[in-house]
């Protein structure tokens, strides 16, 4: 059987993800369909989604061993350089849909497979390296500020927890269209980073200088209460994560005396993705790297993303 080197699980560990790591000999790509295509893999990035995989949420022990990676941009079989779009239809799935690396192997190795619908042209001048943080983390923060928060019709954007992949996205993407961003979080040089994004960056629960119109949560119970008392009438508190406790309190007088919109998303659609990458195309918008490694060290870069001190994405490069 051909094989190709790949970073998976390899079992479960909830105290210890990164003892569940391996990395090593897997399959080379199977089609389920005859849509189906492989792409030769250039650059990845890496999610706590990947993370969670080695604790074993969203997989059971039958799928091990299961490749990770959600993320990619690479070569597909015409020579073209494309990005991939995570999101694959999955009908034994409760949603319909799902992740690579949650039913179909990922985009931690040298090559995956995908539809051939799920492959987007990379735009001229933009990296390799750039477009593989942007099918996962860019596009929630995409869609969250967009589709389900229309923040054409907003002034000021409150980001909780900057530093994270998502909220260091919306800080970008909100500034880049010319939004007020106000962005929370408890590390001071993260709080000096992501002002340097053109944000206003303050510590968590802080009142703001104003009620802002969208408000990008991916923190929940820890910031939660503070994204209700920033939120002007009418406002949409657009949820995506919940890195900080999942049961909140919410005060329902609030959110009926206010009018506000508690809305909740998860990535997003190839059109939106599409339009991500004309706007960072078009605009110069870059998203924020903390690391690059290449693939001989990708268990080095799971123990980064898992230290909790990374600020933007943490990138593979599987050309190195």
């Amino acid at each position: 059987m051909p094989i190709m080197r790949a970073a998976f699980v390899s079992r479960f560990d909830d105290a210890n993800p990164l003892a569940a790591l391996a990395v090593g000999e897997q399959p080379e790509p199977t089609h389920p369909a005859d849509d189906w295509v492989t792409v030769q893999v250039r650059a990845s990035s890496l999610n706590h989604h990947d993370l969670w995989s080695l604790r074993g949420v969203g997989l059971r022990a039958e799928q091990l061993p299961m490749i990770l990676g959600c993320d990619a941009v690479g070569v597909d079989p015409d020579g073209n350089e494309v990005v991939v779009y995570p999101v694959i239809p999955t009908p034994g799935d409760p949603r319909g849909v799902s992740i690579l690396s949650e039913h179909f192997p990922g985009t931690l190795a040298e090559r995956v497979a995908v539809p051939r619908s799920n492959l987007l042209a990379l735009p001229a001048g933009l990296a390799a390296a750039d477009a593989a943080c942007l099918p996962t983390a860019w596009l929630t923060a995409w869609r969250m500020l967009t589709t389900v928060g229309r923040v054409d019709d907003a002034d000021a954007v409150l980001v909780q927890g900057a530093g994270g992949g998502v909220a260091t996205a919306a800080v970008a993407l909100a500034a880049a269209m010319g939004k007020r961003v106000y962005a929370t979080s408890r590390d001071a040089a993260k709080r000096e980073r992501i002002a340097e994004l053109g944000a206003t960056a303050v510590e968590p629960g802080a009142r703001l200088p104003e009620r802002v119109d969208v408000v990008v949560e991916t923190v929940g119970a820890a910031t939660f209460d503070h994204s209700l008392k920033s939120a002007a009438p009418r406002a949409r508190i657009v949820v995506s994560g919940a890195t900080a406790g999942h049961e909140p309190k919410v005060n329902l007088r609030r959110v009926f005396a206010m009018q506000l919109e508690i809305l909740g998303t998860s990535m997003g659609t190839p059109d939106e993705l599409a339009a991500l990458l004309a706007f960072c195309a078009e605009r110069g918008v870059r998203p924020v790297v903390d690391t690059v490694v290449p693939f001989s060290e990708v268990a080095d870069a799971f123990a980064r993303l898992h230290s909790g001190d990374v600020f933007g994405k943490v990138v593979v490069d599987h050309t190195a």
